[in-house]
């Protein structure tokens, strides 16, 4: 088995996206191999991280000049020579490479080449490949390339001339294309002129700019024909505005909040808008969309906005109220210069780069180093240690389950994405979890109220909801073994506790209307062979939040409708149901990483989707359990064939003990 360490950061757009990208291409191509991200600043650094990305963001939001003076710096021989003194990212980075001995080192970001360096400056050679992949275009700011590095990738041949005249040897210049998501390689778009009666169809993604964007979108529905959709990220106030703003033109205008269908979005509009940013630029490229670029922050992002221009990709544009002018131009005469975009992007789009690094990185760690030791990181562990790797089709013995069936993530209230929920769960062991996001009555004041400040589904990304976890379900199983089921919370929220009611419908196979009464609701739910379970259906005394009381006090309605009730949600235990002798489980009502320590629910069946589902209703070999990984962590990350390395078990054994 072949193992890659890859190391990222958490400042800008564009490190993590690479690595991601980077990450699924690799086990893509090769099954077999096994790759792993690591964000050592923020395992290093912990609270001090996140106020430095705080600081960042903030910089290049509202300060943009003073960051770009920040960044120039960084050229600077003197700040050079410290970008590998990170002491304590050092010594984390340094045990982490003795422990595990990967094949293959990737970085993402400038300062892990400078550390591997002081690593190895003072004694042997490295017993690792080594990969840098530039994130930015043209303006490339010596310290990624100034540390050594086996190959550096880069996204373009403007930036391969940088480094280049940096005197970096042909040999060692890889020019691969920036690694976009393999999404973007799988359905190559084939659009429509946007001419004629055809809508022109525009996608405005808001970054900054905030206050200004209104104006901005008021010019763009003047043109004729323009069709928008809007992304707003998790700003619930700026979505609620432009919904207000934008009601009288109907179906031209579209307001998404916070999405995860980037690659389908770019592919299929005929331009977008946005800042200058690494990752967005890319994408954009890749999809064969061309740009308009209406913000460039000094320094990191010349060179991105430069590459647009340089190419004759779109436009970059100074003040916002240029916008409109550049999109009305893109698409008059017959969209003749829209057009020519196209074709000029058609040659500089590598929709596959992620799979061509992925290539290069499995064949420089297939040149296996002698002096690398053989350890079990990543390798197949003991029988007695790993389960049995068990199809989910109902083949398999009967085991233990560790359950969740009561998540949520950053489509409504929770923190983490879709994606990073499959690695959080996946990382500890679990072998069931159902993703359940709310979704609020659209009839109700409430529940139109919640969609507004994002906190439940916004009803028009139900569709690319149920599409994301399908592709997840499948990245889950393939890398951790773990089955994942499609559910939603349905929110029927009244003025009181005894008016208010929250069911969860798990493993759905299609939306349901949460604006149908709840007997309706459950019958559709078991329509599709799901299950209909209350959630939280009692009084709850240890969590801040309305309680939601409606079942419970009409339970000879809805028991017989229900399969079952949760006895414990997060760290709640509703002992009513108990001797009520109700049908039962318990969850997580998961919504931030500290959530996880808590009730969860064992069953014993067969490791398969309907087995799983029919203890449930039969409430046979169901049991509850507190959850607590500090203890026998290690155990659990064997389960799928890596150990923890040892600094990062003495931090959990700190932290439980």
């Amino acid at each position: 088995m072949k193992k890659i360490l890859i190391l990222t950061a958490g400042f800008g757009d564009g490190h993590n996206a690479a690595a991601r990208a980077l990450r699924d291409a690799i086990e893509l191509v090769d099954e077999d191999a096994r790759a792993e991200i690591l964000d050592l600043f923020a395992d290093s650094y912990g609270a001090f991280n996140t106020l430095a990305r705080k600081t960042y963001l903030g910089l290049v939001t509202y300060t943009p000049k003073l960051w770009g003076g920040i960044y120039s710096m960084l050229e600077n021989p003197f700040v050079e020579k410290q970008l590998g003194g990170f002491t304590r990212l050092q010594n984390t980075l340094e045990k982490i490479l003795a422990e595990t001995q990967p094949d293959c080192v990737v970085s993402t970001y400038p300062v892990y080449g400078h550390v591997i360096k002081k690593i190895y400056a003072s004694h042997h050679e490295r017993p690792f490949k080594f990969i840098t992949v530039v994130t930015d275009s043209i303006t490339i700011n010596s310290a990624w390339f100034k540390a050594p590095a086996d190959y550096f990738c880069v996204p373009n041949e403007a930036s391969a001339d940088v480094l280049r005249a940096g005197g970096i040897t042909e040999k060692q210049i890889q020019v691969l294309g920036f690694p976009v998501s393999p999404i973007f390689a799988e359905n190559p778009n084939e659009l429509s002129l946007p001419a004629g009666k055809e809508p022109r169809r525009v996608l405005y993604i808001i970054n900054t700019g905030k206050k200004k964007a209104g104006k901005a979108i008021d010019r763009l529905l003047e043109i004729d024909d323009v069709h928008l959709t809007i992304t707003c990220g998790r700003d619930p106030e700026l979505r609620a505005k432009l919904i207000e703003r934008t009601q009288d033109f109907g179906d031209r205008v579209k307001i998404l909040g916070w999405t995860n269908q980037m690659p389908e979005l770019m592919m299929s509009h005929h331009l977008v808008i946005s800042k200058a940013g690494g990752a967005t630029v890319q994408e954009a490229i890749a999809a064969r969309c061309p740009m308009i670029v209406n913000q460039v922050i000094p320094g990191q992002e010349e060179g991105n906005a430069e590459l647009i221009q340089k190419l004759n990709l779109g436009a970059v544009v100074e003040k916002n109220k240029e916008v409109a002018e550049a999109v009305e131009l893109a698409f008059e005469k017959n969209a003749s210069l829209w057009t020519q975009w196209r074709k000029n992007l058609a040659k500089a789009s590598k929709p596959d780069a992620a799979k061509d690094i992925a290539e290069l990185i499995l064949e420089d760690a297939d040149e296996t180093n002698p002096r690398r030791k053989s350890v079990k990181l990543f390798e197949t562990t003991p029988a007695r240690v790993m389960r049995p790797e068990l199809p989910a089709n109902g083949n398999g013995a009967a085991q233990m389950l560790l359950c969740d069936f009561h998540i949520h993530t950053n489509y409504s209230d929770g923190k983490l994405s879709v994606p990073e929920i499959i690695d959080f769960y996946g990382e500890r062991g679990f072998d069931c979890i159902c993703i359940t996001d709310h979704l609020a009555d659209p009839k109700r004041l409430l529940g139109k109220l919640s969609e507004l400040a994002n906190m439940t589904l916004a009803q028009e990304q139900i569709g690319e909801y149920f599409a994301i976890i399908e592709r997840e379900r499948q990245r889950a199983w393939h890398r951790y073994k773990m089955l994942v089921m499609t559910g939603v919370e349905f929110n029927k929220d009244g003025y009181t506790r005894k008016t208010s009611a929250h069911l969860l419908g798990i493993d759905l196979k299609a939306p349901i209307d949460a604006s149908l009464d709840i007997p309706e609701i459950i019958a559709r739910i078991h329509a599709q062979g799901a299950l209909a379970v209350a959630s939280h259906p009692h009084i709850m005394k240890s969590e801040w939040g309305k309680n939601t009381l409606y079942l419970w006090e009409n339970q000879e309605k809805f028991a017989p409708l229900i399969d079952a009730w949760e006895i414990a949600n997060r760290n709640n235990i509703f002992n009513d149901i108990g001797l009520k002798r109700l049908p039962f489980i318990a969850n997580s009502d998961f919504h931030k990483p500290k959530h996880i320590y808590s009730w969860k629910t064992l069953i014993h069946c067969e490791k398969d989707y309907e087995a799983i589902k029919d203890c449930v209703r039969r409430n046979e070999h169901v049991a509850i359990t507190l959850y607590r990984d500090f203890a026998n962590a290690p155990e659990k990350n064997m389960r799928h064939g890596f150990e923890t390395p040892k600094i990062f078990q003495e931090r959990l054994q700190v932290v439980g003990g």
